[in-house]
């Protein structure tokens, strides 16, 4: 049949612009006009053909269309960055503070909380800037992409390539497979039991049938009990649509429409998928919620005692504001970003790739790691470990009907069973020298989930009028279909007691590892009509090819490590549970009682949380059972990884608080992982594992300095609000001490972490938080009273200017050099030594914070600030100070430890109710 293309003026509307929200009705109005068209019709239309767009059109396309991406631009990116960070709770609070400064005509403190918000919201974007662009470098390692079919001139054969996703343009002629995601908006080709899970447009949790129409037919409308403006509709047989995934079957596709022309992108701002909350996200709340509330509690206090006691209530309500600031931890979220960041970018040393930012906190804080074991407790590999006859001898004749059956398969494009055991079959049979081409193909039924079974149609010369069906799958879905079963001496009808006995045969060997599939034929009379699953029935069985699958070497390993570092590992696969049982007991995992996902269907979720905290293997579970089963473990407090790199995982992946994948998964897999490992084993999540940790100590050291340090100060200031007869110190001072110091303590995110606090699995804590900071905060308290009592001493007890400035320049001094270091005697679980100190920039920043406290009050920027040089006499009282802080603060922290080892054991219970709270 010959073809044509329309002229170029014929090529479809070019996707809108990202400022521009696509239209769902033109949208639709656009796809249901190709879906109400001939096939031949459809390709005139795009300037395409079944051969493929030559190269240097699909180039001038992409120029045309812009990239088959759905994000907008970078610069839409950077602003909404912007906006985030100054929605930041932090961030808000200092300028509902700064606005009402302002309005009190307290210019000097909005200018300094100015400052602050600047600097926090600059240091911010430029972390996550930098963070985009080397996550950007990384994705590009494990870029999604697609089959298409293109030519490099027009005189040149059409051949298949992988090309990355956003480089598709309309006209594009791709291939799917299982496990595909639909790449764009596509109109059918050709198909072969295409079935496609569109839950993400629908929420239906079943797959849905597509298929192609005739080439040269035009749509047959009332197959779907649509009008013709209706054909658009997501369940339009033969269309399919951006973000669904093939889950059976193959098929070929000419692409209508990329971008934010298609369907999805039309609905994207309004159907794009959120992930559930994970344990970073439930933690940075309820930390914030904490700190707010601190906040909101101590500085108001603050106001009130000073208005009380001494009646200048502009002055207090100005003190008061500057202790709000004071306990705003404005450079948490930068602390935050910059520590994540630097975790992602040591995660790739371990070949581990940081999708989302987040997720290296949860891979610290995670406790329970769920996993397939394909590919991570075994290799990617398979091996043909028998062929055998239904009375188990060995039998060359079965192995070359299996190698049929994946023969014809792969040279069909289609999937019959798993890729890896048809590679295997092949490879052996090449092996053995097994001819596997000396038939013609003429139907493929693909394996689906349902059936578990695929076949083949072949024919074979010298038997004309007759074709050979050969079905292989799993051994209780083929015995299902089987009449008779082949013997040395003939074919002989298949008795219930044969029945009984056969299906026995693949537990006998899943005992041992192996996992056998089915082999059976039958002869067909030929037909014009083409074959369907309902074919497959009066077979005859020939016997069994088993497979074993090979167990990495790391497995035990990386087990060991892992349950090391307090994460417990948990099998859940769709094998059957004898396999799953002895490549546990290979990996070092004690399987105990499996549970099935037949056990589980009726259960409740509580029923389901109880058995899983005793369960180690699910087998025989589906693709919904594994996300329910990783929901359920996540609502008791759990924080959970999943591993997973198949199109039954990606529900689960994207469940778990860190979906984790490998570089080879199928791209549904990709997109709904967190993590992806660039070397597929468990090893490589232990060590990501440990990073995660790493990141979260020092966000925690952060934290637990600086508000313990902070709540110190608003004691002492409530204190001297009582005692003195003058603001211990001004406003404008607390606001530019505490930027120093917030700053001075980003460094932090690049400290050394002691090896005690890999050990077990860390998350944010807002009662462990508040425990360290009533116990620790007092001691900055006392030293801080300490140093009044001295400076009272010094200056006289009712002190006039002069005398005010040396007591406000004096604490300014003592708080700077007594923050400095804490964060030396807090940083760690042992004081500082030669063999226990802090890294580097942790150095150079506390050095920061000492310097800018001795020189500032000998600097021009004193005068401004109402500070003087301190006599030698104070500076000298001061270090008697900051040895009697340091003395106190070694005590506090040695009975901290020693109480809070006691009433927090590192139990099961205690880390589930740590979670939750």
């Amino acid at each position: 049949m010959a073809w044509a293309p329309e002229s170029a003026s014929a090529l479809p509307e070019p996707r809108p612009d990202a400022a521009d929200e696509p239209r769902l009705p033109d949208v639709r109005g656009r796809l249901a006009e190709y879906a109400a068209m001939p096939v031949l019709q459809v390709l005139r239309r795009l300037d395409s053909g079944p051969r493929g767009l030559e190269e240097d059109r699909a180039q001038t396309l992409l120029a045309r269309h812009g990239e088959n991406a759905i994000a907008g631009p970078t610069a839409s990116r950077r602003g909404s960055r912007l906006l985030h960070a100054l929605t930041n709770p932090f961030v808000g609070t200092l300028l509902v503070l700064g606005g009402v400064s302002a309005a009190l005509g307290a210019f000097g403190a909005a200018t300094v909380i100015g400052v602050m918000v600047l600097i926090s919201c600059w240091l911010q974007v430029r972390q996550e800037q930098r963070f985009d662009r080397v996550a950007d470098t990384l994705r590009a390692m494990v870029v999604a992409t697609t089959t298409v079919v293109r030519r490099a001139t027009s005189d040149a054969p059409p051949t298949s390539r992988e090309v990355p996703l956003d480089q598709l343009v309309p006209g594009d002629i791709v291939t799917l497979s299982p496990g595909d995601m639909i790449p764009a908006d596509v109109r059918l080709l050709r198909s072969a039991g295409l079935a496609v899970d569109q839950a993400v447009l629908t929420g239906e949790a079943l797959p849905v049938a597509k298929q192609a129409t005739p080439e040269d037919a035009v749509p047959d409308v009332s197959a779907v009990g649509r009008s013709t403006g209706d054909l658009a509709t997501i369940d339009c047989p033969w269309l399919c649509f951006m973000g669904s995934t093939v889950t059976a079957g193959t098929g070929t596709a000419v692409v209508l429409a990329t971008g934010t022309a298609t369907y999805f992108g039309a609905m994207h701002a309004h159907l794009a998928p959120r992930r559930a909350e994970t344990a970073f996200d439930r933690g940075v709340k309820g930390v914030s919620r904490a700190l707010i509330g601190l906040m909101l509690v101590c500085a108001p206090l603050v106001f009130i005692v000073n208005a009380a006691v001494h009646g200048i209530r502009f002055a207090a309500l100005w003190f008061g504001i500057s202790v709000a600031v004071g306990l705003t931890p404005e450079m948490l979220p930068v602390m935050v970003s910059t520590a994540l960041a630097r975790g992602a970018r040591a995660a790739v040393r371990h070949n581990v790739v940081i999708k989302r930012l987040p997720a290296i906190h949860n891979l610290g804080a995670m406790d329970v790691l769920c996993t397939d074991k394909t590919g991570t407790l075994t290799q990617d590999q398979v091996g043909v470990d028998c062929h055998i006859d239904p009375d188990g001898r060995s039998d060359p004749q079965v192995l070359r009907w299996a190698a049929l059956n994946s023969a014809v398969a792969a040279d069909g494009d289609a999937i019959v069973l798993f890729n890896e055991l048809d590679e295997a079959l092949l490879a052996y049979a090449d092996q053995m020298s097994v001819p596997v081409d000396d038939v013609t193909a003429v139907e493929v039924i693909p394996f689906d989930s349902t059936r578990r079974r695929g076949s083949v149609v072949v024919r074979e010369a010298g038997r004309p009028g007759t074709d050979l069906m050969i079905t292989k799958g799993a051994v209780e879905q083929v015995l299902e279909c089987c009449t008779r079963l082949r013997r040395q001496d003939g074919d002989v009808p298949l008795t219930a007691a044969d029945r009984q006995r056969l299906g026995d045969v693949g537990d006998r060997y899943a005992a041992d590892g192996v996992r056998l599939l089915a082999v059976a034929i039958a002869d067909k009379p030929v037909r014009p009509r083409a074959y369907g699953p309902k074919d497959e029935r009066d077979l005859t069985l020939i016997g069994f090819v088993g497979f074993r699958d090979r167990p990495r070497e790391s497995a035990a390993a990386a087990v060991r490590s892992l349950a090391a570092r307090g994460v417990a590992v948990k099998v859940l696969t769709g094998d059957h549970p004898l396999v799953a049982a002895r490549i546990c007991r290979d990996a070092g995992i004690d399987p105990g009682r499996i549970v099935l996902g037949d056990d589980i269907e009726a259960l409740s979720d509580a029923e389901i949380g109880d058995l899983a905290d005793r369960t180690t293997v699910f087998a025989r579970i589906d693709p919904e059972q594994k996300a329910r089963i990783v929901r359920v473990l996540r609502s008791t407090g759990r924080t959970v990884g999943f591993l997973g790199d198949g199109v039954n995982d990606s529900p689960a992946l994207r469940d778990a608080d860190v979906g984790i994948t490998v570089d080879g998964a199928v791209a549904i897999a990709r997109e709904s992982a967190d993590v992806v490992l660039l070397r597929g084993d468990l090893l490589s999540v232990a060590e990501a594992v440990t990073e995660g940790r790493r990141t979260f100590t020092n966000i925690k050291k952060y934290l637990e300095i600086t508000i313990s340090s902070n709540f110190g100060n608003v004691l002492s200031m409530l204190a001297a609000s009582v005692l003195l007869p003058f603001l211990p110190m001004l406003p404008l001072q607390i606001l530019v001490q505490n930027l120093c110091f917030d700053l001075c303590l980003l460094p932090l995110a690049f400290d050394h972490v002691d090896q005690r606090a890999l050990r077990r699995p860390q998350t944010f804590d807002s009662a462990r938080l508040t425990r360290f900071v009533l116990w620790l905060g007092p001691v900055n308290t006392l030293a801080d009273l300490t140093a009044f009592g001295i400076l009272l001493h010094i200056t006289g007890h009712h002190p006039g200017p002069a005398a005010q400035a040396i007591f406000h320049t004096g604490w300014f001094v003592e708080n700077l050099l007594t923050q400095a270091a804490a964060v030396h005697l807090l940083r760690g679980r042992r004081l500082p030594s030669p063999r226990d100190h802090a890294a580097f920039p942790v150095l150079l920043g506390t050095t920061a914070i000492v310097t800018i406290a001795l020189v500032l009050p000998w600097s021009p920027l004193a005068a401004p600030l109402s500070m003087t040089a301190l006599p030698v006499v104070c500076l000298l009282a001061l270090v008697l100070v900051l040895v009697l802080y340091c003395l106190l603060i070694g005590a506090a922290k040695t009975a901290w430890q020693k109480v809070e080892g006691r009433t927090s054991r590192p139990t099961r219970q205690g880390t589930r109710s740590q979670a939750q709270r």
